[in-house]
């Protein structure tokens, strides 16, 4: 067992009164210590207080008090949205007390080898389809965190072999010190979340810390055709596992076109892994792949790496690559309506996530978007609007930024919606709207490119009621 007796008798502040912190706050307190949990909440925002006063742990709602943080306290586990500049986590890096996340905690009470999986598009999908593979071949995975048990509760539980495949956010991970994962994979990176970490160097150093512990015995998988994976490699210790979609790896999991006689299909793509000791293994051919869209073959390919560095046979991997359907609010098949597709991808929070949604589709789309304003002005969507979008229904804070964009784009048909009624109201008048666009043959797609606190409490919750309102139609 993991240490213990780590924690008993010591003094630890829980800040954030959320599934995760409602979680380490039980763990802690039956290893034996002194918990106190506090959210800036009132009272009666916070159900979740009186079971935890009720297991013997102090709560306190309505604010952060003078004294929260004082030198007794031995560590501080911090909710992962909360920012570093709120007062009690200062009084802590003040005091010198050690600040951290929710995965820390996890990590250090965990005897199973952990997965961590980390990017900025394409965690949720990965992760999922690595628990998948795995639980094909018999390695008793437990697909934990954001998308599954939290974390704590499943290291708890955990035994030695089991397999921690866990998502992973850059705010989860600027929170950890001594977090190693025997295999850690970086998807990809792209500008998003600079609300929190201020510049784009931060956020890359926070992904970064997944491999700051990792040693030679351990392994990285890396996107090889992302400029800001391949600027870690120096930094990396673990042994390094490619993938790409692009070049054919001496080392690693790729796709190789080959050619294939007397077919109307001649380029023909296949998935390799090709090993220095043990030579090549085809996995798969790209288009047995379940899921629809490039960036699900980049996946595709990530998912493979991770489950080979952790020990499955890559001629084992080609079943689970073809019966994975995706998860919720990622490039979800919703509905047909009146000969038109509609797809939810809610879980497209940034500009890169909506631009890979838009090119998994040849037909024209109509695209709902909009969301909060984190301060992009979502040029990049320039080209894709052009190419992909025939019409544009734009809600939330962000709809006059993307109406500008859309404008340039050349597009006819640009509709914004403000009922000035609930958040669910305004998604479902966007639908309507929407449905009156599409004809026969069109994509309807909810991808925002935008997080969705401005209206609602989730991209889940806003996945949902685009689902309903589908439905309704």
């Amino acid at each position: 067992m993991k240490h213990p007796d780590m924690y008993r008798g010591e003094e630890v502040v829980v800040l954030g009164l959320a599934k995760s912190g409602v979680q380490v706050a039980k763990v802690l307190h039956e290893r034996g210590a002194i918990v106190t949990v506090n959210d800036k909440k009132e009272r009666e925002q916070c159900p979740e207080a009186s079971e935890l006063e009720s297991l013997g742990i102090s709560v306190i709602c309505g604010g952060h008090p003078a004294g929260l943080i004082h030198e007794g306290v031995t560590l501080v586990v911090k909710n992962p949205g909360i920012p570093y500049s709120v007062p009690p986590v200062q009084d802590a890096l003040n005091l010198g007390i050690e600040v951290v996340t929710e995965v820390e905690v996890a990590y250090r009470l965990c005897v199973a080898p952990m997965i961590g999986i980390t990017g900025s598009n394409g965690k949720t999908t990965t992760t999922t389809w690595v628990g998948r593979m795995l639980d094909a071949v018999g390695m008793k995975p437990i697909v934990a965190g954001n998308i599954g048990t939290p974390l704590c509760q499943a290291a708890q539980e955990a035994s030695e072999d089991n397999w921690m495949v866990v998502e992973l956010s850059s705010f989860q991970l600027k929170g950890t010190e001594t977090f190693r994962p025997k295999v850690a994979c970086l998807l990809n990176v792209a500008e998003t979340h600079l609300d929190y970490h201020g510049d784009m160097q931060d956020y890359v150093a926070s992904k970064a810390k997944l491999f700051a512990n990792q040693t030679a015995a351990d392994t990285a998988v890396l996107n090889w055709d992302d400029p800001f994976c391949r600027e870690l490699v120096p930094y990396v210790k673990a042994n390094i596992l490619p993938f790409s979609m692009t070049e054919e790896l001496v080392q690693g999991v790729f796709v190789r076109p080959s050619f294939v006689p007397d077919t109307d299909d001649d380029l023909k793509r296949e998935i390799i892994y090709r090993d220095y000791a043990e030579g090549e293994t085809v996995i798969a051919a790209v288009d047995s792949i379940g899921l629809p869209g490039r960036f699900n073959i980049e996946n595709a390919l990530a998912a493979c790496g991770v489950a080979i560095a952790a020990g499955a046979d890559p001629a084992l991997l080609a079943e689970s690559l073809s019966s994975f359907r995706g998860v919720e609010h990622r490039l979800e098949y919703v509905a047909d309506k009146g000969g038109a597709a509609y797809f939810n991808n809610s879980k497209a929070t940034n500009s890169k996530a909506t631009t890979m949604a838009l090119t998994s589709f040849r037909q024209p789309v109509v695209l709902i978007a909009g969301g909060l304003d984190r301060g992009s002005d979502y040029m990049e969507l320039l080209p894709v609007l052009r190419g992909h979008v025939k019409a544009l229904v734009a809600m939330g804070q962000t709809k006059d930024k993307l109406i500008k964009v859309a404008t340039l784009a050349g597009l006819k048909h640009i509709i914004s919606v403000d009922t000035g009624e609930s958040a669910a109201a305004v998604l479902q008048q966007a639908v309507q709207e929407a449905s009156a666009l599409a004809e026969a043959g069109d994509i309807v797609l909810l991808s925002p490119a935008c997080a969705s606190w401005d209206m609602f409490t989730s991209y889940e919750e806003r996945g949902r009621i685009f689902k309903e309102a589908v439905h309704n139609l």
